[in-house]
């Protein structure tokens, strides 16, 4: 009994996963910020690249 209560502290497959899912989300979010930040600007070049692609068709 004393050993699997070791186990279960020395045990750490469970930890990584913990630690890629936090990795994740910390970018999913700085990433959205970026986008929120960034949209007039996405807007625009989106924008562009349309008007060119109407010129040219």
């Amino acid at each position: 009994m004393l050993q699997k209560m070791k186990n279960l502290v020395v045990q750490e497959e469970g930890q990584a996963l913990t630690e890629y899912g936090l990795i994740i989300a910390l970018v999913s979010v700085l990433l959205a910020g970026v986008l929120i930040t960034f949209k007039g600007e996405l807007a625009n070049v989106f924008t562009n690249i349309a008007t060119a692609l109407k010129k040219t068709t």
